[in-house]
């Protein structure tokens, strides 16, 4: 039978905006809690104040470190499964019972299994929502869509920090959670109603028992069976996944990378016939692509878990004051984001991650500033702060993008160089020869969460060990270092070796 409203129900824009929500609600229930927490563990748990820090600090590493242990198994799951849903509802599931534990729990130890549940589902969202944006626009389109929901969720990337520690001031716990309930329910509703278009596609394709349907469900299936051939018809021969620009300096076929470098030559084993993935780790641009994951993610981790209580101790600030502190960092993030994409897209990735790395070197070690008290009244100081980490916010836009167009360049690659080869022994490459962009790209956004969420657990556990021991200014000079080394190896790596780059600018400027 077919299912009511089929037509709107695995209609691309509902599909889109389904997992958008999916990970505007992962998003926005990680930062919702990151002001509260340091107030939560004294408040609730009764944490003394000097360990509250590090306490902070693995609540955020225990998230991370759920997701690095099931991203993988999220990504494999998704290449494997014939639905995307049911995974995309687990995850849900795992969410809402974090969700609960947050928000009832009395003790350090549920805490922390409630942000472990928090990090397997941001595994499952990420990973399985992405493959169903790649599913549902192919390879060619899935660029611009990903710019667009990372645009959308970024928002609740921004509010959640101010909105959550505004709630815990004016309403306690119970405005934050009622909050976080009605989010998770609009997201629920809509991963329900959602129906993917291979899902979709049986139901018009099968024709038993069309009769017994009402006129207007036959005009409904007639809709989406024909929406559907030609949105196929559009994406059968798309060939580029993230790299649909044809200016993009990284995949000019002129001055490319040697594709016989690519190329599949051996007989693969058991694993890696079962995760294809593996074979592209082969090629330095694809580990250093996951490495500026892991720097960048090391670094939005740093931020999330010294925001608060610098601020608590530096300048007396409640929850609230302490996540509006938060706007100062993503205002940036969020205007200049898709600039930076469109940027990668014309320049290509290494300008992006050199240039963005290295600005972050002097902007971090100008946070020290306000630990200094160079400006002796506290408003001041504020304000210093404040501007400090508005500066931050522009080179976290700068390298938000290169990592996973890097990584996807790679395996477009590797996709090139074996379509038509049906004995390369990996049908995830093109082995039939269509060309339909069929990489294992679900693998792939499996293992850059792996290193994002890798980034995302050291992070914070790194700098609160640092903040304790050697104070916050020297903390961001160690985390500078980190910024400016991973800009000398991007110089070196990303977007392939420096004389290549020059040559495909040279070649493109005539």
């Amino acid at each position: 039978m077919t299912p009511r409203g089929l037509r709107w129900r695995s209609s691309t824009l509902f599909i889109i905006a389904t997992v958008a929500i999916g990970l505007f609600t992962d998003l926005f229930l990680y930062g919702l809690v990151v002001p509260v927490l340091p107030f939560m563990l004294r408040d609730r748990l009764s944490i003394p104040e000097p360990q509250i820090q590090s306490y902070v600090s693995n609540l955020l590493a225990a998230y991370a470190g759920a997701s690095v242990v099931s991203s993988v198994p999220a990504g494999w799951i998704a290449d494997r499964t014939s639905s995307r849903r049911a995974p995309f509802l687990a995850g849900l599931a795992a969410l809402l019972a974090a969700t609960v534990m947050l928000a009832l729990g009395r003790s350090t130890a549920v805490m922390f299994v409630a942000r472990v549940l928090q990090g397997v589902s941001a595994a499952a969202v990420w990973t399985v929502g992405l493959a169903m944006v790649l599913d549902t626009v192919g390879p060619d389109h899935l660029g611009k869509v990903v710019g667009t929901i990372f645009s959308f969720i970024s928002v609740g990337e921004l509010l959640a920090p101010v909105l959550g520690g505004a709630l815990y001031e004016r309403t306690g716990y119970l405005g934050v959670f009622g909050v976080a309930t009605g989010v998770l329910g609009l997201d629920f509703c809509m991963r329900l109603l959602v129906v993917e278009k291979k899902t979709a596609k049986k139901y018009c394709g099968g024709g038993g028992d069309g009769g017994a349907a009402r006129e207007d469900d036959d005009e409904e299936e007639g809709g989406v069976d024909n929406r559907l051939d030609e949105e196929e018809a559009t994406t059968e021969n798309e060939n580029d996944a993230l790299l649909s620009n044809k200016k993009r300096g990284d995949d000019d076929s002129e001055f490319d990378d040697d594709l016989d470098s690519y190329k599949i030559h051996h007989e693969p084993g058991r694993i890696v016939r079962a995760l294809p993935i593996l074979i592209c780790f082969r090629s330095p641009r694809l580990l250093m692509g996951l490495g500026v994951a892991f720097v960048q993610a090391a670094l939005l981790a740093m931020f999330d878990a010294t925001i608060p209580t610098e601020a608590q101790e530096l300048f007396g600030f409640t929850s609230l004051r302490a996540g509006l502190l938060f706007v100062a960092l993503d205002v940036p993030y969020l205007l200049l984001g898709p600039v930076a994409g469109w940027a990668v897209d014309r320049y290509g990735t290494k300008p992006a991650a050199v240039l963005g790395f290295a600005y972050l070197v002097p902007a971090l070690v100008l946070l020290r500033l306000p630990s200094d008290h160079v400006v002796a009244d506290t408003t001041g100081n504020v304000i210093l702060y404040c501007a400090l980490l508005a500066l931050s916010g522009v080179g976290l836009a700068i390298v938000g993008s290169p990592a996973v167009v890097e990584t996807s360049a790679v395996v477009r690659k590797f996709e090139r160089a074996n379509s038509g080869v049906p004995d390369s022994g990996f049908p995830s490459f093109g082995g039939g020869g269509d060309g339909s962009g069929s990489g294992p790209y679900a693998q792939l956004y499996g293992f850059n969460s792996l290193f994002f969420c890798a980034g995302l657990a050291a992070g914070p556990v790194v700098a609160g060990a640092l903040r304790d021991s050697v104070g916050y200014g020297d903390m961001n000079l160690a985390f500078a270092v980190v910024a400016g080394v991973t800009a000398v190896l991007s110089f070196l790596v990303i977007g392939g070796g420096p004389r290549k780059s020059w040559l495909r600018r040279k070649g493109r400027g005539g």
